[in-house]
Parts: structure tokens; sequence; C-alpha cells
């Protein structure tokens, strides 16, 4: 049964009616540029094929109540106290259950986005076919279907940027993930057959063919099994860095340093947190040359560059886990392109660029790598570019 199928069917247990519409939004692999978007850098994602099912129906009251097939129950409350649930920045864990918080958290950031408009409330079920966990923004599938949702039953009429603005605000803080922009503009802004250049500063984007159909490649997505979660501490320990790096270069941001900084910055910093400089720095530089060279010299050229990506992230970043280095270097040792995790670190998912009719020859090396190691079965499957927020129903 499908995603879809599963959001119609929970929403007509919870409510005893159809929905007025059911609304999706797809999660996103990243090619390239990790940690550095909220170094207001540069990244390079790409939207897939799986998405996060948002059915749902204006109700007659303040009321807003959601469910999802993660949980036995379905949360409620007035819209007029998701401030309480959700004080700005105080550093709270949230009043609700981890889940509810990404739909509940959209529902306040709306509210804070529009002021003015006068709200009902809504019924909202959710499921989904993102891979929880596996670093492939499975939360910000979740704020995109349930804004464009919002933003249709609402008749608000905000942009797909301000709906991504909408859900890093939700994901920062009603869930109190310290993540940047990047997954939910990959989400909010795919496109068929191109990744996504953003630029974190300016909010810019621009669709950059990716050309992996036309080559015969295919993208391989290696879930390791591994879970991870952003609002735990590793990953905010490493933005902390970012920071006090930045500060001792004074400069606003990492995104005002070049690689012609690093001399300098070992001298003014200690070993760890030069090191996280040096990969946010050098990853920046990364992804403006992946842009270059896709353009040039086609996808088989970006190799080089996500293996890179991955070293820095394994050896500066040290966000990498024994799982995610043997996938990469299994699929390398196999014939791939490149190769590089994908995603905040800590477990979740690396990819690799593949000749398709390597497809399964790869599939069976890492997983047979995988057993030979100890570890756990890794779910591996192919990805390809896809389109943002749709409403399917």
């Amino acid at each position: 049964m499908s995603a879809l199928v599963d959001a119609r069917d929970l929403f007509a247990r919870i409510t005893g009616r159809d929905p007025e519409g059911v609304w999706s939004a797809p999660g996103r692999v990243n090619l390239i540029g990790e940690h550095t978007d909220y170094n207001e850098g540069f990244v390079l994602p790409f939207a897939i094929p799986h998405r996060t099912f948002a059915a749902a129906s204006l109700r007659g009251d303040d009321r807003i109540r959601v469910a999802s097939t993660f949980a036995a129950d379905p949360v409620e409350v007035a819209l007029h106290d998701l401030d309480a649930l959700f004080p700005t920045a105080t550093g709270a864990e949230p009043a609700v259950p981890e889940w509810s918080a990404y739909v509940l958290g959209v529902a306040w950031a709306l509210q804070l986005a529009a002021p003015e408009a006068a709200l009902l409330g809504v019924d909202i079920a959710i499921a989904s076919d993102v891979p929880v966990g596996a670093g492939l923004s499975s939360s910000a599938a979740i704020e995109g279907s349930v804004a464009s949702a919002l933003n249709d039953l609402w008749s608000l009429g905000l942009d797909p940027v301000t709906l991504a603005q909408v859900g890093r605000r939700a994901e920062n803080e009603a869930v109190g993930a310290p993540t940047g922009i990047m997954d939910q503009m990959a989400s909010m802004l795919g496109r068929a057959d191109a990744a996504t250049f953003i630029d974190c500063r300016e909010l810019t984007t621009e669709s950059v063919p990716t050309g992996f159909t036309g080559e015969g490649l295919e993208v391989l997505v290696i879930d390791t099994g591994v879970s991870h979660a952003h609002s735990t501490g590793g990953y905010r320990e490493r933005r902390d860095a970012c920071e006090r790096g930045a500060a001792l270069l004074g400069i606003p941001t990492l995104r005002d340093a070049s690689e012609a900084d690093l001399p300098r910055a070992a001298e003014l910093m200690e070993d760890v947190t030069f090191r996280r400089v040096r990969h946010v720095i050098t990853e920046n530089q990364r992804v403006l040359d992946t842009v270059r060279v896709l353009g040039a010299d086609g996808p088989r050229a970006i190799g080089d560059l996500l293996v890179a990506s991955h070293a820095s992230m394994r050896d500066d970043f040290e966000i990498s886990v024994p799982e995610l280095d043997l996938a990469v270097e299994t699929a390398l040792a196999q014939g791939a392109a490149g190769a590089r995790m994908t995603g905040g670190g800590f477990g979740g998912a690396a990819i690799a660029l593949v000749e398709r009719d390597a497809v399964d020859r790869i599939t069976d090396a890492v997983t047979r790598a995988f057993a030979d190691a100890g570890f756990g079965a890794p779910h591996v499957f192919t990805v390809h570019p896809s389109g943002g927020p749709r409403r399917d129903a």
C-alpha cells in the first residue's frame, strides 16, 4: 500500500470522513556540501522520489489534530496554544511527542509568518516512504508536505522559499534541531533531472542538470541502518565550533573565508576547531567546483570531489561512522565513479555514483562487506532527481 493511501486511510479512521486533499513533499539526497548551510555557504542537493504525504481538511473550530502512521495516538491542541508549546529559543524540550512537533511546529511558524490571517483548525494525517534516520531529510519532507497543505487550506499564498524558511524555523525552534536551511530548500524547490545549487546566505537557487540518466549512471543510496538525530549533541557541537572559528577569524560566518585563510586559521585555533573550519571552507569550494565540473565535463568527472568530501567529513569534521566508511570504500573498490556519506552524519546513508549495469554487483558487494564486518544488513536502493511539493489528491 502506498504512503498516499496510508495517509488517506489514517485520516478517515481518525475523522470519519475523507480529506479535502493530500499534499506531499520529497526527501532529498545531498550530492555535495555538508554542514555548509548553517555557515551561510553553498550546497548542491536534489529531491528524491521518496515522499511524505499529508492528508488534511479544515475544521469548524480552532483545534489542530495531527496523526501519523508512526504513532498510535493523535495529538490535538488549540491553535492559540501553540505559542506556549514552542516558546522561541528557550532550549526546552517540546511539550508534545517529537514526531508531532514537526507538524505542529509548521503550523506555529506559519502563524508567525502570516500574523494577520484568520486561521481555522485543521485535521492532518501523515504517512511517508522516506526512510527515517537515514540522512535523507524525512523531517523536511514532513515540514514541506504540511506547509504546502496549510498554505493552500489557509489561503496564505506564501512562496516556496518562505515555506522553506517556515520549515527551518519549525525544526530549529519547535523541535530543537540546530540545522540549516538546505533540507527545506531542497525539498521545496526540487526539479526532475537536476540538482539545486543553493546559496544559503542569499537564499537564491539554480537548477543544475546532473546528466546522470543520459550518461547511464545511477545514484546508489546505501542506508547503513545506523540512525542519527540532529537534535542530539554532536551536531550542535559542530555548529558551535564553526561559530567559534568564524569569531576567531573576525568574520560573520565561515562563508566569508576562503582556502587562503587556512594558514591564519591554523595559527589562531586549537586543532579540533581548525579542522572543523577547514572542512567547511574546503567543502564550500568543492560545491562550487562540482557545479562547474558538471557543466563542463559531465557527471563522471565529479567523482574525485565526492571522495574528497567524504574524507573531509571523516577526518576533519569527524561525523562519519565505520558503516559509512565501509559503504564508501566498498563502492569505490567495485568501480563507483565517486562515493561519500550524505546528510548530517553520525549514521545515516552514503551515496555512490555508479554505472547502471553495476548496480546489482555493487549492492551485493556492499551487503557482503557489511555481513563480513558484523554490521546489520544495509538497505540499498537507487534514487534520481525528482520534483518538489505537489497536491496529489
